[in-house]
Parts: structure tokens; sequence; C-alpha cells
């Protein structure tokens, strides 16, 4: 019967402890894919030491204001917004564990890989890189992803 005792005892402490757990953090998004209303969702949330990064896309070129004009320039909007999400939250590129990539054309992986290989200075993140089509606001990439605080 000790051992019961021991495992209900236990089961005391671990209910406070879970109702004690941080409140998930909203990062606001800096602009919609589309023109409009502001979007439907935050940049970024951060719960339980992992930031969860909102689909960015390269619709417009913050620069410009236009379009990007090739693959290339289009992966670098993309990728400043994920860095600018990821900052945001207090967390650093080499922090992004996984990230999915969507392209409205798979020809556009090698351009995307040499502007990609650059935001990062450790090890890459864990990625899938996936041929999707049409995406919203006519754009060619989407990114998505996952940061986790180095400790």
């Amino acid at each position: 019967m000790k051992p019961l005792l021991t495992i209900l005892a236990a089961g005391l402490f671990v209910v406070p402890l879970a109702a004690q757990a941080a409140p998930n953090k909203h990062y606001p998004s800096g602009g919609s894919v589309v023109s409009g209303p502001s979007p439907a969702y935050s940049a970024a949330v951060e719960a339980n030491g992992t930031l969860y990064i909102s689909g960015t896309t390269d619709v417009t070129d913050p620069a410009t204001g236009q379009r990007p004009v090739d693959a290339s320039t289009g992966a670098k909007v993309v990728m400043n917004n994920v860095k600018r999400a990821v900052e945001a939250a207090g967390y650093t590129m080499d922090d992004v564990v996984w990230l999915q990539i969507f392209a409205s054309d798979l020809k556009d992986y090698a351009d995307f890989n040499a502007v990609y290989r650059t935001y990062f200075k450790g090890p890459l993140p864990a990625r899938a890189f996936i041929g999707a089509g049409s995406l919203l606001g006519n754009a060619r990439f989407e990114v998505m992803g996952m940061a986790v605080k180095a400790k």
C-alpha cells in the first residue's frame, strides 16, 4: 500500500505545477499577405518554451512595395519575415528547429536554398520543401515553423 500512497501524494504536487504554466504569448502579425483588414492570426505564438511561427509569404517586397522580381528576392523577403517574427519573440534564427517551405514552383528549389543557408550560423533546422501550386496572394513561397530556445 505504501507505493500507492507515494504515487498519490506525488500526484498532488503535479496538478498545481501544471496549473502554474506560463500563459501563451502572442506576437501580432506585421501585415497581411493580401490587402484588406488585419490578418486573422498571430505572426507567432510562444507556448511552453516553443515558438510556433505562422506561415508568411513573399507577396510584397518591403524594400520596393512590389512583388519580388525573382525567386532569390522572394526567398529573402519570406526569410526576413520569419526572422522578424523569431526575433520579436526574443529568439534567434539558430533557435529555429523546424520549417516547412511551400513553393508555387519546385524549379525555385536551388534559388531558395542559396538564400536560406545564409540565415543560419549553426546546424540547419529540420524542414520540408513542398510543391504547393497556388499560394495565397499568388505568392512564390510560404514558410512556417517552430523555434525552441537553446538552454
